[in-house]
């Protein structure tokens, strides 16, 4: 009789500790997965909230400086909630399927240099010779939002 109650006891217990391993386990697990929840979501909320226009006419000379310098010359609006990095840090701009670095090209913001809020618009002058006439296309993505400019240059 006596044998019952201890074998029961040491059965309650061995669930006890096998329950609480389990449910730490958990805990953690969920702990990292809201964590991990949390950074996506902020992540995504800021691609919702950026958003960019190219305004630049694509018929004006403007565009392609073909004497001297050659570079071309974008202007680029702000049309989302986010406030972008008025020195184009994570710009990305491809010309004519080719990768533009970083020291190719330079970002200056129109509203008296501040930061590069919604509705103000930025220039973006991309250090990049046009070997042949024609056609041309500029791409210019920033936290996901990707606008095309298709221009002629003589």
């Amino acid at each position: 009789m006596a044998s019952d109650s201890v074998s029961t006891l040491i059965l309650f217990i061995a669930a006890m500790l096998v329950a609480a391993g389990v449910a730490g386990t958990l805990v953690t697990n969920v702990n990292e997965l809201s964590n991990s929840i949390d950074t996506h979501s902020a992540d995504v909320t800021e691609k919702i909230n950026t958003d960019i226009e190219i305004i630049s006419d694509p018929g004006s000379e403007a565009v392609y400086n073909s004497s001297g310098a050659e570079n071309v010359t974008i202007l680029v609006k702000n049309t989302g909630q986010e406030t972008l990095p008025a020195d184009g840090t994570g710009l990305d701009v491809l010309v004519n399927g080719s990768y533009v670095s970083s020291d190719a090209y330079t970002v200056t913001v129109r509203d008296g240099g501040g930061p590069w809020r919604d509705g103000t618009v930025a220039e973006l002058e991309i250090d990049r010779s046009l070997a042949t006439p024609g056609e041309h296309r500029v791409v210019v993505t920033v936290n996901g939002a990707e606008e095309v400019f298709e221009f002629y240059a003589p």
